[in-house]
């Protein structure tokens, strides 16, 4: 079954691409001379750089659905699944630079090995890729690469979204954070069942360019993730409104100087102040608006309470300091209310790779020696927290870096969350693509869970996305320095994300698992079926 899905079945039982030949399904590398495979390795960097112009700042969101066609063209015409590996390893490479490239000024040239070590999780879609989309593909596995490629490429976000290996930053399905009826596919499979969609629609297109054989199955894809995206459109039950809840986002912008966070402290302080007349519900400062420790320094926090009593609403702020009840430095998102800290303190979780921590410490502390990685690792909170305003609203805040895991966010609206409030400073990054890709993500975690998610900066962007994914009000660019009021809308219910999690994740990491145990049971029935090797004629000496 697998050799007529894949193409036609060698000598050895194993299924062979069309146009593919050698003992181990591949061919040999012939004709490639030492200039040609210099120039694929160079294309192949290129090529896994392109997809990096759909996301914020250049935001070319419809690039991503024909971004990796280049690259797949390239690695289809691999004479070998070697050559498939190294420009997939290249390729992935390039991807991981040019959406990072915003970290070269910290990391320096750590950022090459990092993408370099990032670079091998392509190296499986990049063979998957030559296997069932090289030659001239038949209809049958043409049918079968629109499923399992698409996997593959899921395979490498999943395993580079573990925070050890950087965290999900870049996710291909994160470019659509702007296309509302992509967002609604985000409500039941996450970010991950849009990458899913976008992967199975490059594949279309290569299909269609270059397999003239499997054109009906690449137009038949495409039909078939327009109808999804349509049905998710226009079928599921959008977030039931439920209120709203007046939100102060606070904006001091850049300071820099010994005293900058002395400076810091009192422009947010001066900016809230402005907000009495707007009677807000919540006023949430940036990451590491505040630099003391509050129990610790009981002037700031009495300032915080006379400001809360002032403005009529709790203030969230987020203390980036070593704690006087505990060792080591932590960065804790803190409600204030009028009469002083609430008690409600939530640690960061998640640390961002060498700007928070650095991984191996002992192995790989020269970092600090090349760029800006963190001299000190800070400490990692236990568990997640929600918070009650005085309301009744409960509201689970996320610490920079944390707004990019699908799973935090869940887990909080899980948890009875109806606002997500992101804490986030990229101020190292201010002059770069970082600080409005990271705002982007805020749409996607407001269109997987329902919720409506605050994405409060110091320097900018910051930004406020209703439970559906759409934008509230206008952002603040990187220029500003002020405070707005959003009228944030609350909503009800539950999701199918939120509910199922991560199952396009579950899903194909079994269609991978299914396909490699029939590949490898075929293989196994041809051996055994193999003839017995001949033994050599005999030879008799002649006098």
């Amino acid at each position: 079954m697998v050799a007529e899905l894949s193409g036609r079945s060698g000598p050895d039982g194993l299924s062979r691409p069309e146009g593919l030949s050698g003992r181990d399904g591949l061919s040999r590398p012939e004709g490639l001379s030492r200039r040609s495979r210099w120039w694929r390795a160079a294309g192949a960097v290129a090529a896994g750089a392109v997809p990096c112009l759909a996301f914020p700042a250049p935001a070319l969101w419809w690039l991503a659905y024909v971004a990796l066609v280049p690259w797949m063209l390239l690695l289809r015409s691999a004479p070998t699944g070697r050559r498939a590996a190294l420009e997939g390893w290249l390729g992935g490479a390039g991807f991981i630079v040019a959406v990072h490239h915003w970290l070269l000024p910290s990391l320096h040239v750590f950022l090459v090995p990092l993408a370099a070590l990032l670079g091998l999780l392509w190296i499986p879609w990049a063979v998957l890729v030559r296997e069932l989309l090289g030659g001239a593909p038949a209809p049958g596995r043409a049918a079968v690469a629109l499923l399992l490629v698409p996997a593959g490429w899921l395979l490498s976000e999943l395993a580079r979204s573990w925070q050890g290996l950087g965290g999900p930053w870049g996710l291909l399905g994160a470019s659509q954070w702007q296309v509302p009826a992509v967002l609604r596919l985000a409500s039941v499979g996450g970010v991950w069942l849009v990458s899913l969609l976008v992967v199975a629609v490059n594949c279309a297109v290569v299909l269609l360019v270059a397999a003239p054989r499997a054109r009906v199955a690449a137009v038949a894809s495409v039909a078939g993730c327009a109808v999804l995206t349509g049905v998710a459109w226009l079928w599921l039950p959008r977030p039931e409104p439920a209120g709203g809840l007046r939100v102060a986002v606070v904006q001091p912008g850049p300071l820099e100087g010994a005293d900058s966070g002395e400076q810091r402290f009192a422009a947010e302080e001066r900016l809230t102040s402005g907000l009495a007349a707007a009677h807000p519900d919540l006023v949430v400062w940036g990451e590491s608006s505040v630099g003391a420790d509050l129990a610790a320094r009981p002037d700031l926090s009495r300032r915080l309470a006379e400001l809360s009593a002032r403005v009529g609403a709790p203030l969230l702020v987020n203390v980036d300091a070593r704690r006087s009840d505990r060792p080591g430095i932590y960065k804790s998102s803190v409600l204030v209310g009028p009469r002083g800290l609430t008690g409600d303190r939530y640690d960061k979780m998640r640390l961002v790779p060498f700007g928070e921590y650095i991984p191996a410490r002992p192995l790989l502390g020269w970092a600090t020696s090349v760029g800006k990685a963190a001299g000190e690792d800070r400490m990692r909170g236990a568990a997640p927290v929600i918070m009650e305003l005085p309301g009744g609203t409960r509201i689970g805040p996320l610490v920079c870096f944390e707004s990019a895991f699908p799973d935090m966010s869940r887990h909080l609206a899980e948890e009875g969350a109806g606002v997500l409030v992101a804490q986030s400073s990229t101020s190292t990054f201010q002059d770069s693509w970082a600080p409005a890709q990271h705002a982007s993500l805020a749409a996607l975690r407001a269109a997987e869970t329902g919720r409506p998610v605050v994405h409060a900066t110091l320097t900018g962007v910051s930004a406020v996305f209703g439970p559906s994914g759409e934008r509230v009000g206008a952002g603040l660019p990187t220029s500003a320095r002020t405070a707005a009021v959003y009228e944030v809308p609350l909503a009800r219910g539950t999701t199918l994300f939120v509910r199922f999690g991560n199952w396009p994740g579950g899903a194909a990491l079994a269609a991978l698992a299914l396909y490699c145990a029939a590949r490898g049971a075929r293989a196994v029935r041809a051996a055994r079926s193999a003839p017995a090797p001949s033994a050599p004629p005999a030879r008799t000496a002649r006098g």
